[in-house]
């Protein structure tokens, strides 16, 4: 199983957010964007979807930025990346050039039952779990602002 780029930056910037601090400032969209090295749009798109689902928070100006709710510190991995991921299966079977196979094939069937071993391999995983040590000090580590 691989993730799309878009579900793992996503997992990356929910992870960065979840190491904010008490009494930091909230990170921005382009801190976020720098922090997991891609383009600003491409996390722009992926914190609106992850606001979508609950899980960041954005406010404007002045003292605003992105922070993680409370359903986004807890909510199981596996969840994520359900929603994140959409409900396609591992391969297409009915695409543009449909298989000669699909109406008797095991194949199919065993692909959406390793898919769902994956996700189920993820759902006791919190975001908080993610971020435990050694991980949360590097995300830290990868923006440290420099006080005042």
């Amino acid at each position: 199983m691989r993730l799309t780029k878009f579900t793992d930056l996503a997992l990356r910037s929910i992870m960065r957010l979840a190491v904010v601090r008490d009494g930091d400032e909230p990170m921005a969209t382009r801190e976020v964007a720098e922090v997991v090295g891609v383009p600003y749009t491409h996390a722009a798109k992926a914190i609106t979807r992850l606001q979508h689902l609950g899980v960041v928070e954005a406010r404007r100006g002045r003292g605003g930025g992105l922070t993680l709710t409370a359903l986004g510190r807890h909510a199981s991995v596996g969840w994520l990346v359900r929603e994140l991921e959409g409900e396609a299966e591992v391969v297409d079977c009915d695409g543009e050039s449909p298989c000669p196979l699909r109406g008797a094939c095991r194949l199919r069937g065993a692909l959406r039952d390793a898919q769902e071993a994956f996700y189920a391999a993820l759902d006791p995983l919190t975001v908080t779990d993610l971020v435990a040590s050694p991980t949360g000090p590097v995300l830290i580590g990868l923006t440290e602002r420099p006080p005042g």
